[in-house]
């Protein structure tokens, strides 16, 4: 069997290219027309990669690197050795990251699967719908009428984007996605298997059953959102539910209807929120964090993964727990606990467990 290579790199590029490209300072009498082709971890790297270190937890790696040129905060520059070229950065990751989507600008977003070019054969586009030059539909993609897409947009094979919905330039429908119901913005990535627009949960209960609450909304997406492999987000019931600019979202997320996100927020795996939540700006929320309906989380928060959300948080905190409280207040109960249990129990008779 043969070993693909599933992301090629563009074209080497020289230490004088990543100094431009990072901003970051090399060493006086650095060779920048030392050329690069590549990138790797720290213990992997050959002399013609570039590696990063961000963490402390791998500075023993740096030690031993092999790699051509490091970028390294100005704390660990005096580690790396000899061979390595330091090159000095306040934010390594962040240099890092651009540099590796200039090596391989192919795996900034997802592609035709099928190497399509316009429309596939076994695509079904509808006359009625719209689409702009060099959007590429790969086979089995369905669009229904009225439907807009804007330039540079790929539909993977098997998704479907449903009637009236606008989904702007530059943008990505993973294969086997799903888009109804919505707006959709420039340089959006949905992933394969992204649910949008479906219906929200909504039902009028009763002793004699469960009356279905029309879901007339829509889903608002801005520019550059990113959703993972198979999260969903409902339309809204008599509202939009939104995703702001800049908001990342992971794998197997649920967001619900009437949902409204902030601009450049992180909304990690798993994790749920019910309706008609408001999260603000720059919001962080862990891994599997569960949100209750009609609380709003305040801009610059951060909730620790696994915690439940029943109450507003103000904003710039850090809350954990369940229920999710200030996390001084939860750590102070954790530590309360820890301590109890820790105790040995009152010998039988010793009166320390009797009423006084």
């Amino acid at each position: 069997m043969t070993e693909p290579v599933f992301f090629r790199l563009a074209s080497p590029l020289t230490l004088a290219d990543i100094v431009s490209i990072t901003g970051a300072k090399a060493p006086d009498g650095a060779n920048l027309d030392l050329a690069l082709s590549g990138v790797a971890p720290l213990d992997r790297a050959g002399p013609d990669d570039l590696v990063f270190l961000d963490n402390p937890r791998y500075a023993a790696d740096l030690d031993l690197t092999k790699a051509g040129a490091c970028l390294v905060a100005p704390k660990f520059a005096a580690r790396v050795p000899a061979g390595t070229v330091a090159l000095v950065s306040p934010q390594p990751y962040k240099a890092f990251a651009s540099v590796t989507a200039k090596f391989y600008p192919d795996a900034m977003r997802p592609g035709s699967v099928f190497g399509s070019t316009g429309i596939a054969p076994g695509a079904f586009v509808h006359p009625q719908a719209r689409l702009e030059p060099g959007v590429i539909v790969d086979p089995g993609a369905v669009i229904g009428p009225g439907a807009e897409i804007g330039s540079g947009t790929v539909v993977g094979a098997n998704a479907v984007i449903g009637p009236q919905v606008r989904i702007g330039r530059n943008g990505s429908v993973g294969p086997n996605a799903t888009v109804l119901n919505a707006l959709v913005g420039d340089r959006v990535i949905l992933h394969p298997g992204v649910r949008i627009g479906q219906d929200g949960f909504g039902f009028a209960l009763g002793l004699q059953g469960h009356q279905k609450v029309p879901q007339i909304g829509r889903v608002v997406i801005q520019n550059d959102v990113e959703i993972g492999a198979n999260s969903t987000i409902d339309r809204g019931a008599n509202r939009d539910t939104i995703v702001g600019e800049g908001t990342k979202i992971d794998n197997l997320v649920q967001i619900a209807h009437n949902v409204v996100a902030g601009r450049h927020c992180i909304i990690v795996a798993q994790v749920g929120i019910s309706g008609s939540v408001t999260v603000e700006d720059f919001v962080a929320l862990g891994g599997q964090v569960g949100v209750v309906g009609h609380v709003r989380i305040g801009a610059g928060s951060q909730i620790a993964g696994s915690s439940n959300v029943a109450d507003d948080v103000p904003p710039g905190s850090r809350w954990g727990g369940t229920p999710a409280k200030p996390v001084k207040e939860w750590f102070r109960e954790l530590t309360l606990l820890a301590n109890l249990a820790k105790r040995k129990p009152a010998a039988p008779g010793s009166g320390q467990d009797e009423k006084s």
